[in-house]
């Protein structure tokens, strides 16, 4: 079969899996689709796709299916009946979920003859299909060589490993620094807002420190990964002082101090163990995060 026109089956059309089928289509491939709602499926049928009367004969229509289903109760709904009938089947389940529910959703259908990649879309839909979309997957290594060339329809696409849970852990550690990134950015806009200072007039000074982190990541993850963390350019004693400026402040403004008070904390309780002289770094050992890493 040529592989740039392999047929594809994608189960679920909610806003990602229509973004998903539509990208299949653009690249060239057959696309067979199933929905639970049929109205949203038979949208689809006038750019190409073909709509399967059921899971399993949308499974069976393709050598690769690409599941995105709300959460992993539906995916268990939708493809546990089919038993026997996913044995020799290739699923990508991109359902959204936790490591533990990747990992075991993977065992549940590879107990029943399935080959399983579990993977984790990192952009949103008006994304998909672009270069600027990035999918990371991880699971059964030999489904992601076999169709690589067809996940590509989708964006790039990085393997991270046999361990089905991995790519959807990569996500979540993806999204801790997002939503934290954009809660401070929204704390430090209320906070100059009281002094009457637009976000407008802010962000471009924000964006200065955005632009450093990158290098700074770098060095805080040789620093944990190491277990060793210099205070030779910043130590926690003047890093809690810092944080403490902004507590302060926010207080004197009625301003929630809960997110900065939250990192002046781990830095005290460092401190107070005896780190004052360390860096940054070291309040990782505060999430036990270092320690379990390292034994793992």
């Amino acid at each position: 079969m040529d592989i740039e026109n392999e047929p594809v089956t994608v189960l679920g059309l909610g806003g990602m899996g229509t973004a998903l089928a539509r990208a299949l289509l653009r690249a060239g491939h057959p696309v067979t689709i199933w929905n639970r709602t049929a109205a949203r499926a038979e949208a689809l049928v006038p750019e190409g796709a073909r709509v399967a009367p059921d899971p399993a004969a949308a499974v069976a229509a393709s050598p690769l299916t690409v599941v995105c289903l709300l959460d992993d109760a539906a995916v268990a709904t939708v493809l546990d009946p089919l038993g026997d009938a996913l044995a020799g089947a290739a699923l990508v389940d991109l359902t959204s979920g936790t490591p533990e529910q990747a990992r075991a959703t993977a065992a549940r259908l590879t107990a029943r003859g399935a080959q399983v990649l579990s993977g984790t879309i990192m952009v949103p839909t008006p994304l998909v299909g672009t270069p600027d979309a990035l999918v990371l997957y991880s699971g059964a290594t030999a489904v992601h060589a076999r169709h690589r060339a067809t996940l590509e329809a989708f964006g790039r696409t990085d393997l991270l490993g046999a361990d089905p849970g991995r790519a959807a852990l990569f996500d979540l550690g993806m999204l801790d620094v997002f939503f934290a990134g954009l809660a401070s950015f929204l704390h430090a806009t209320a906070l100059l807002g009281t002094d009457g200072i637009t976000g407008a007039e802010f962000a471009p000074y924000a964006e200065q420190v955005v632009a450093i982190l990158p290098e700074a990541f770098r060095g805080l993850a040789a620093d944990v990964d190491a277990a060793r963390y210099p205070g030779h350019e910043d130590n926690l004693v003047m890093d809690a002082a810092a944080l403490g400026h902004i507590v302060a402040t926010s207080r004197a403004r009625g301003v929630d101090p809960a997110l900065p008070d939250l990192v002046r904390r781990l830095a005290q309780r460092a401190i107070d163990r005896g780190h004052g002289a360390d860096g940054f770094s070291r309040i990782v050992e505060e999430f036990g995060a270092a320690t379990v890493a390292r034994a793992s």
